[in-house]
Formats: C-alpha cells, sequence, structure tokens
C-alpha cells in the first residue's frame, strides 16, 4: 500500500511555514527557493541589519554579511569580493583585481543558507535537535576562492604562470567566442585550421588547460590575430573539423525570448521503499550516519560532495584504477594537490573501473548499502553503462540519485557543456561586466563553484523529500542552473525593457600607492587626494576595505587569521559555511 505521505507530500517543504526578515540582499533569494521546495506562503518583512528565516518556527538562519571578517570590514557584497580575494581572483586575466558585477557571493550565501535550513530539518526528522543555522557572505566569499587560496598557500609553485591574458577571441566579422576541448590534439587541430604553427599552438595548451585552475591564460598573440583574420563561419568549420567546441558569447538581451526556468534543479520521486532503521546523527552534524557514493571529476560533482561531508555523512570517492589524476596536480602540499585537498579531504576512495562488468558490479554493490550517489559524467555516459536512476534504482529503491550536469539536457544548440562554455552561451560574460568593460566569460570557475554548491541544495532536499515520503528520488541541477540563479536580477531587467548591466565604473576598486581599496555599493567613488596609501586611503572612507591582492597573505590577514587553519597536509583550510546549533 502506497505511504499516506507519498500522496500528501509532492515537495520537502510542503506545509512548512515560512517567515523571513531582513534586507532583501540577504533574504530573497533564499525565500525564492524554499518557495520552490514547497513553502507557498511566505511572511516576508523587509528591513535592515541582519537577515532571518525561519521555518515553522522550529528551524531558524541568521544571515549576515560578516561572520568570520569584523563588520567594519565587510559590510556588502562590494566589500564582500574584495576582502576574501574575489576580486583578485576575477581581475587575474586583466592584471589588476575586478568586481564581478553580479551579486555572486550574496547569490552563494543564499544557496548556503536553503542547505543549512535542509540539513537542520533532516538532522531533527533523524532525531537530532539542530535548530539554529548561522551563515555570511564572508563566509561564502573564503569557500569561492578557497581552491585558489590552497594553491597560493602551498609547498610549491604554480606548473603554469599566473598573468594577464585568456579568452575570449573576436572574429574579423566581430564575433567574440571560447573554444573548448580536453584534448591537447583537438587543440592543436582546431589552430592549425585558422592557420597557426602546430608549435604555436603546442605551447599554449598547457596555460589554456589550466586557466580553471589559475583564473588566467597568458595565451600567445597569435592565436588572437588568427581568430581575427578568420570569420565566424571559418571558425565553426575549423571546429568541426577538429572537433572542437566553439561557443559565440550570447547577450542577455539575445536570451529574451528562452524561459526562464522556476528552479535551478528537479526532484522526481520515485516508487515507496521501506527505510532501513534510522540513525540518529551528532546534534551538529545532521547528515552523520549517511552514506554519500561521488564519482566526480573537476570542481562541480567532488564540491556538491565535499559540502556533504561538511555536514556529516561518509563521502566514498568512486576513482579511475590508479587513482585521480589530479591527485598530483601541482601546486602540492604533503604529496598531494592542494586544489584537490580543497575539494576531497575527509572523503575515502575507491578505485573502481566503471568500464568494465566487474567494475559496475562492484559500484553496484556499494549503491546498495548508499544514501546518495552524484556524478556529472559526460551526457549519455550513465545510460551507456547501465548505471543511470532507473538501474541503480533497482539496486536502491531508496537511493538519492544526483546528476550534476552542464546543460540538463534543456538546449539543443549545447556546446560542451563546462564552466566558461555556460557562462559564455547564457550571457554571464555579459552580467559580470559593467558598462566600459568588454564582455567577457570570468576565468574565475563561477559556475562549476555554484553549480557545487545548488548541487548539494538538490541532494539535501532530495534526502529530506525521501524521509517525507519514503520514495527514492532523482535530483538534477546543472551549470545552466547555476547560470540562470546568477543572472536572474540581469534577466528581470532585461525583461522589463531595462540596460540589464551594471554603470560604468560599478564597483571598480581604487588604487593606492601600496595597494586597493574598495567602497560599498552605493558610497559612490571618492575624489580622494593622491598618493595616499591603503591606511590613509580607508582612514578617510566610509564603509570601505582593503582588496586582497595576495592570496598567500590571507592566512596571516587580521580579517580571517582566526577562521583559517590547516589540513594534516598542510593545505589552508577554509571553514565551514555555515555553523549549526
Amino acid at each position: 500500500m502506497t505511504h499516506p505521505a507519498t500522496v500528501r507530500t509532492a515537495r520537502p517543504l510542503d506545509g512548512i511555514d515560512l517567515r523571513a526578515a531582513g534586507p532583501p540582499a540577504l533574504i530573497s533569494l533564499a525565500v525564492d527557493h524554499l518557495r520552490s521546495l514547497g513553502c507557498d506562503h511566505p511572511t516576508i518583512s523587509p528591513g535592515a541589519g541582519t537577515g532571518v528565516i525561519s521555518l515553522d518556527d522550529s528551524v531558524h538562519a541568521e544571515i549576515v554579511w560578516a561572520r568570520a571578517a569584523p563588520p567594519g570590514e565587510v559590510s556588502d557584497e562590494a566589500t564582500a569580493q574584495a576582502a576574501t580575494g574575489v576580486m583578485h581572483v576575477h581581475g587575474r586575466s586583466s592584471g589588476e583585481p575586478r568586481a564581478l558585477a553580479a551579486d555572486y557571493l550574496t547569490t552563494m550565501c543564499a544557496v548556503l543558507t536553503v542547505q543549512g535550513l535542509l540539513a537542520a530539518l533532516l538532522g531533527r526528522a533523524r532525531g537530532a535537535d539542530t535548530s539554529q543555522v548561522l551563515t555570511g557572505v564572508d563566509l561564502a566569499g573564503l569557500l569561492a576562492v578557497s581552491q585558489y587560496l590552497a594553491a597560493a598557500t602551498a609547498e610549491d609553485g604554480e606548473a603554469v604562470p599566473i598573468a594577464p591574458g585568456g579568452p575570449p577571441f573576436t572574429t574579423a566579422d566581430g564575433v567574440l567566442f571560447e573554444v573548448e576541448t580536453l584534448d591537447p590534439g583537438v587543440w592543436v587541430a582546431f589552430w592549425r585550421a585558422l592557420g597557426v604553427p602546430d608549435r604555436v599552438a603546442g605551447s599554449a595548451w598547457r596555460s589554456f588547460q589550466f586557466r580553471y585552475a589559475t583564473a588566467c591564460a597568458p595565451l600567445p598573440e597569435d592565436l588572437h590575430v588568427a581568430a581575427a583574420a578568420s570569420t565566424w563561419p571559418e571558425v565553426r568549420q575549423a571546429a568541426r573539423e577538429s572537433r572542437a567546441s566553439v561557443c559565440a558569447l550570447t547577450s542577455l538581451a539575445d536570451r529574451r525570448a528562452e524561459p526562464i526556468p522556476e528552479a535551478p534543479w528537479q526532484l522526481s520521486p520515485g516508487p515507496p521503499f521501506t527505510p532501513p532503521h534510522t540513525r540518529t546523527p551528532e546534534t551538529s552534524r545532521p547528515l552523520a550516519g549517511l552514506t554519500v557514493l561521488e564519482a566526480g571529476r573537476r570542481i562541480q560533482a567532488p564540491l556538491t560532495a565535499h559540502l556533504l561531508t561538511m555536514l556529516g555523512a561518509e563521502v566514498i570517492r568512486i576513482e579511475p584504477p590508479g587513482g585521480d589524476p589530479l591527485r598530483g596536480m601541482p601546486p602540492t602540499c604533503g604529496g598531494l594537490s592542494a586544489r584537490w585537498l580543497a575539494l576531497n579531504r575527509g572523503k575515502t576512495a575507491v578505485e573502481i573501473d566503471i568500464k568494465s562488468a566487474t567494475g559496475r558490479a562492484e559500484l553496484r554493490e556499494l549503491v546498495a548499502g548508499a544514501d546518495v550517489f552524484v556524478h556529472n559524467w559526460a551526457p549519455g555516459t550513465a545510460e551507456r553503462l547501465g548505471l543511470d536512476h532507473d538501474d541503480l534504482a533497482e539496486v536502491n529503491p531508496g537511493l538519492v540519485y544526483a546528476y550534476t550536469s552542464g546543460w540538463a539536457g534543456q538546449l539543443a544548440d549545447a556546446p560542451l557543456g563546462t564552466d566558461f562554455m555556460v557562462q559564455a552561451r547564457t550571457g554571464v560574460g555579459e552580467a559580470v561586466r559593467p558598462e566600459g568593460e568588454p564582455a567577457a566569460p570570468s576565468l574565475m570557475t563561477l559556475l562549476d563553484v555554484l553549480g557545487g554548491l545548488l548541487g548539494a541544495e538538490a541532494v539535501l532536499a532530495g534526502l529530506l523529500l525521501r524521509e517525507r515520503t519514503r520514495t527514492g528520488v532523482r535530483v538534477d541541477s546543472s551549470l545552466l542552473g547555476a547560470s540562470e540563479t546568477l543572472i536572474r536580477s540581469a534577466r528581470h531587467r532585461t525583461e522589463a525593457g531595462l540596460d540589464p548591466r551594471a554603470p560604468k565604473g560599478f564597483r571598480r576598486p581604487i588604487r593606492t600607492t601600496d595597494g586597493w581599496v574598495a567602497v560599498a555599493d552605493g558610497t559612490g567613488i571618492p575624489d580622494l587626494p593622491r598618493e595616499l596609501n591603503t591606511a590613509e586611503a580607508l582612514g578617510l572612507l566610509k564603509r570601505a576595505t582593503a582588496v586582497t591582492t595576495a592570496l598567500d597573505a590571507l592566512p596571516t590577514d587580521p580579517r580571517f587569521s582566526a577562521a583559517l587553519t590547516r589540513d594534516g597536509h598542510g593545505a589552508t583550510v577554509v571553514p565551514a559555511p555555515w555553523r549549526l546549533a
């Protein structure tokens, strides 16, 4: 007989009351996500200062701008980006710190707040007494730069130079485009078709390949010259011949005809199942006792699982024979890649060849005892290997199956589903740059990180839905969903016929004799006397902070030194983005 909750509850938060108060910048996106999860009639009270969100008067979230840093240092999106190093990383490709015109850290913090609330509700349903969630926009900023910070404070140096430069490229007929491939042979063949000697193209591969890690790509000028001498049809022909993926930058205005999805993820409940014995988690770690299998690569799925680790889940990584090749990616700490540690510390690894029948049988055996399976394989891989949701539900009907993809199958003309290609295709390159800056995707992995957060949010929603309905659940999230979440305000302005881009000079840091300072949004760029150092400039400004321009200095920066620690390998560790009590 169908469990009665299956009929009553289609969403994890159906029937749960929501009350929210505080600045719209801190609460509005979180409220939107909670409404999509079932809180249909929220009570919202705008205000200043701290954001507060309560669910059923049993779980409460408190959202502030500064949780780790002194409040006077971080008071809004601009100062959070400046202090945590986001301006520095985003500006690497241009040679100086630059702010993101989109509210990236506030968006991250909203998703983290929803994660904390869902985790607290799940913990309470499993017998814990968690009732309070504390988040901060500055904690979101430290999480955003965690891989870059770990690399900057590692034992050895980068494998490639950190210097200005990188895509996009501009054709003879004025089309800005991104190119993507994971194969060096394809890269060389693409540029060969545009007249670039193999030697020159080959010398650029390593810098191009590592741009995900360094947020910059100093490429030979020959590549830009070759692109500028070619028309867009010729570039597309070169891509077809070489099997590279190219994408013209799409403007926000061009996207006006494309629908805006209601939510950045999709939850699909399955048939009822009989749950195992309830395991009561530790009070402060609501996912303790739950097992997560992760078959992820790069950033998106590994970050999803990393957040679940922070909440107490046991995460088992499925790695290929020989282990994840990214374990040795420089720079290193204690013999392991600092970047890899930033995403994977605390996980257990099992080597399985999923391409073999024996390996797939081993994976199914692990799935039988797991609560969550998360992956970001290329489209069609799971179906081809017999490891899709329906296949694994036969082994474990109570499984939360999470696919963190690039496009979620929603765009027929989609290029390769990587961070920078999704940025290019969806208008992010325009939304993150104010007027006066050419539209260009950020070489900071904005969508991989935000996509990883949305993946964890979707998994937590799936676990809570499973708890309430006694059904297995499939959850789908994507880089496309991350893009839509980040640019939602810009798209709404476009829909209203307004200019979607921030005005010229928006959030532009101010140079001093020994660094840079940033002022809070709405403060205006003051006319400061010349030849001021940073301390003197801050003494004359209200609501301002020094811009972090060297990540290796953050561990000793008084604003964050108490929050940053080192793991057993010597790699820098950022704090958990929420505090649960």
